[in-house]
């Protein structure tokens, strides 16, 4: 297995792939697929280039990407966890991670919101969310664990982000459905897979896991969307807009992208590479229809 602590030589063309997910109407007119751009901008913002994963692709060529990219983003959305060709795409990548990292191919993988609830629901083996309330489009102050300071996830982040992380309004959650801690604590699976970073309580109360890193993978997760506070500006989105809410963004943004240096997964040649990378695709602005500022449709 690839250890987590171990920083093998650096790459420094990362390749980060998206998972595209199903669209619905009137986004269907653009596309049967699609990535929010923030994403893609949230990634290049650190120095990665970004491939699509389209969904309703082969195992084949979901494979065939795998070992051209050097990590995966699951991303936020509303899709079915575990019906959905999102799911079924994220599963099936999912377990390619796995087999790499046993043995020592390290490949890190990422969930935001909807992608954070798709790798809890593929490690507990059944779809344990409920909902929450007062948890969308929203911006809270986290409460990280003892032990968050000492993770891989939030080791490179100044003191003072991290203080600031917990008092101020730094994330931006806009979720459903969540995983309550108190069910994070019974299930042996999730316990023993995951290492609990931050907890957060809806407007009634409850306490939901809200951030999550693999115990011996390279795997990441956080309910609420880093990408959000310096790419999406549609009013009263709840958005988080300030300087730390932006800095602590970049932050995690380096951090992803720094995990993906660490694999060396390449395309086959330069030709191959250029026609994958997102930049052969057109950005829609898609604000009047939906609530994002800018998406990639696909087809």
């Amino acid at each position: 297995m690839a250890s987590p602590e171990r920083p093998p030589a650096l790459n420094d063309r990362p390749v980060v792939g998206i998972l595209a997910q199903e669209s619905w109407p009137p986004r269907t007119q653009h596309g049967s697929n699609y990535i929010v751009a923030s994403y893609v901008k949230f990634l290049e913002s650190a120095g990665a280039r970004v491939v699509p994963i389209r969904v309703n692709r082969s195992e084949a060529e979901y494979e065939r990407l795998f070992y051209s990219i050097n990590s995966l983003l699951l991303p936020g959305g509303s899709v079915d966890l575990q019906k959905s060709e999102y799911a079924r795409a994220a599963k099936f990548l999912y377990h390619l991670a796995i087999k790499a990292n046993d043995r020592g191919d390290y490949f890190p993988v990422w969930g935001t919101c909807l992608g954070f609830e798709e790798l809890l629901v593929l490690v507990a083996g059944h779809n344990m969310l409920i909902k929450s309330t007062g948890t969308t489009k929203v911006a809270l102050p986290i409460n990280l664990t003892s032990g968050a300071a000492r993770s891989r996830m939030y080791h490179d982040f100044p003191l003072w982000l991290l203080q600031a992380m917990t008092t101020e309004p730094l994330a931006a959650f806009s979720h459903i459905l969540c995983l309550p801690l108190e069910v994070f604590q019974k299930d042996e699976k999730l316990k023993k897979f995951y290492r609990l970073l931050s907890t957060n309580k809806d407007e009634n109360g409850l306490e939901f896991v809200s951030s999550v890193e693999a115990i011996e993978y390279p795997f990441y997760g956080v309910q609420w969307h880093p990408e959000k506070n310096a790419y999406e500006w549609k009013p009263n989105s709840g958005y988080p807009h300030s300087h730390n809410a932006v800095r602590a963004s970049f932050h995690f943004a380096e951090f992803i992208v720094c995990e993906a240096r660490r694999n060396q997964h390449s395309f086959e040649n330069d030709v191959e590479e250029t026609n994958a990378l997102i930049y052969q695709h057109r950005v829609t602005n898609a604000a009047a229809f939906s609530c994002f500022q800018q998406v990639y449709f696909f087809d």
